[in-house]
């Protein structure tokens, strides 16, 4: 089988722990020239990963003729800058949420990329996560009726680190809800079927003393009227968190637990039950077994290339356009507004 020569842009980071751990189990993949400012880095990453090149700057990865696609996970504020070079280089990006530092920013990404005829997606790989993938055919099957309400949560522990980018607005974009939210957002979106018309959200700094925030909350109303709760922190120890992620209809409910994660792994309960049901006043909660769901796991990060990469050996469609990004960042900004003009109520 063939296979796309991958370059990868920051290899570092989140590249080096997960992302390119599942390039190496892909079967159209391979990593051929990684990049870190650092060439120290640079040249041990690729003796890890048996790669072919090592560099040390944008333009001398991205000159590399053998080089087909790139996978960039640089810090995002150089998000536009390095996209925008790969597409005139001709290479296919794999792009990192959030694509660029603002909506309009990442727009300017995708024009760029159309204009310069090569593929664009981006980092929402927990779509690949067998569950959220069964959640979704569910759903499509119409088992949980109409969806009327969902919930997800991220947390981390993030303490305050000097000169961490993702910890300063101007070279991250925001927060705990930029960071992670999005992923919330995006699978309830992808899950369901609908997009968000109405959000309102709540950011604040209550723990550390960085000038993003380290707590937030989003409300979402979707296209078909279903109300979403998705909250992300900073500041939840890592241990006391369980990453739930609901989803509730009017035939059943979908309760995930450890699903929204950089592994793939956790637990899915799915209880159908009744539309029909008359009203009890008692509101008894009658005894329903959970929906049996075999599932495979594997490596979400694997998959996530596989696929990109099957679209740029087969023309298929990219599973993970980056439109969807920025429409998700652009709910998450509407989220930042209404924080900070205040647009509810005090008590």
């Amino acid at each position: 089988m063939k296979k796309v020569k991958w370059g990868i842009i920051g290899a570092g980071g989140i590249a080096d722990r997960r992302t390119m751990p599942g390039i190496e189990l892909a079967e159209n993949a391979e990593i051929y020239a990684v990049m870190e400012v650092d060439m120290t880095v640079a040249e041990s990453l690729k003796d890890k990963y048996s790669a072919a090149k090592a560099y040390d700057n944008e333009i001398d990865i991205l000159g590399d003729p053998e080089v087909e696609a790139v996978y960039i996970a640089s810090p995002v504020v150089y998000h536009k800058k390095q996209a925008m070079m790969a597409a005139d280089a001709g290479k296919h990006i794999l792009l990192e949420k959030p694509i660029a530092l603002t909506v309009e920013e990442g727009q300017e990404v995708i024009d760029y990329c159309k204009e310069k005829g090569v593929l664009l997606a981006t980092g929402f790989m927990m779509r690949f996560h067998a569950y959220h993938q069964a959640m979704k055919k569910i759903v499509d099957e119409g088992k949980l009726g109409q969806i009327v309400s969902c919930r997800a949560q991220l947390t981390c522990w993030y303490p305050d680190i000097p000169g961490n980018w993702r910890q300063a607005k101007a070279t991250s974009g925001g927060g705990a809800l930029m960071d992670m939210g999005v992923h919330c957002l995006d699978l309830i979106q992808y899950i369901t079927g609908f997009k968000a018309k109405r959000a309102a959200g709540m950011a604040s700094t209550l723990t550390f003393d960085y000038e993003v925030e380290d707590s937030g909350a989003l409300l979402v109303e979707l296209e078909n009227g279903a109300l979403c709760n998705i909250e992300s922190h900073f500041n939840i120890p890592d241990a006391a968190a369980r990453g739930r992620f609901e989803i509730y209809g009017t035939k059943g409910s979908m309760l995930a637990e450890g699903t929204i994660s950089q592994i793939e792994g956790g637990k899915l309960e799915v209880m159908i039950s009744d539309d029909s049901l008359a009203y009890d006043a008692k509101q008894d909660k009658n005894d329903v077994e959970p929906m049996k769901v075999d599932v495979e796991f594997g490596n979400m990060y694997t998959k996530e290339i596989e696929s990109f990469s099957d679209s740029i050996l087969t023309g298929t469609v990219v599973e993970v356009p980056a439109e969807d990004a920025v429409q998700v960042q652009e709910v998450i900004q509407s989220a930042y507004r209404t924080n900070e003009t205040e647009m509810y109520e005090r008590f």
